[in-house]
């Protein structure tokens, strides 16, 4: 079961493909997230993020140009 999302992010909503359906992968992305808010790298990465695809443990942020980062959101 596909769940889709859409969480903000600096003033950027991104949309999130939870294709496991779990909650608590989100809620863990979530926690990444807060956790790297003040990495000046990763937050000019996500300036470029299109969309972010949860697959388990494993968030996928694809770029509009189709590149993908993978990053593990496990706590």
């Amino acid at each position: 079961m596909r769940i889709y999302t859409t969480i903000s992010y600096k003033n950027k909503s991104i949309p999130v493909h939870n294709t496991s359906g779990d909650t608590t992968h989100l809620k863990h992305l979530h926690c990444k997230l807060n956790e790297l808010k003040l990495n000046l790298d990763f937050r000019r990465k996500m300036k470029q993020i299109s969309a972010i695809e949860l697959v388990g443990d494993v968030a996928i942020f694809k770029y509009a140009d189709g590149t993908k980062l993978y990053m593990e959101v496990a706590g």
